[in-house]
């Protein structure tokens, strides 16, 4: 497992946490605005291309969003 930094929105803050991107838990996409998502610590992690820190938003998950690059792009300005 990997240590890396995300910003947490439940607690408002960034924090270093325990996390491997695997294809199990993991999409990665093409586009130019999201890098990946994934499903994390009773969330979803949402990283934009880019070098910007993932972002964690709680209470959703790939399936909630049907796994789409567009409706993880607004949730995550939703919750910024």
């Amino acid at each position: 497992m990997n240590g890396i930094i995300i910003y947490n929105t439940l607690k408002g803050r960034h924090e270093t946490v325990q996390f491997e991107f695997t294809p199990e838990n993991t999409t990665w996409f093409d586009g130019q605005e999201v890098y990946r998502i994934a499903d994390a610590f009773g969330g979803l992690l949402i990283q934009e291309s880019g070098y910007g820190y993932p972002v964690l938003i709680g209470d959703f998950s790939r399936c909630d969003i049907d796994n789409n690059e567009q409706k993880a792009l607004e949730l995550l300005h939703d919750h910024m």
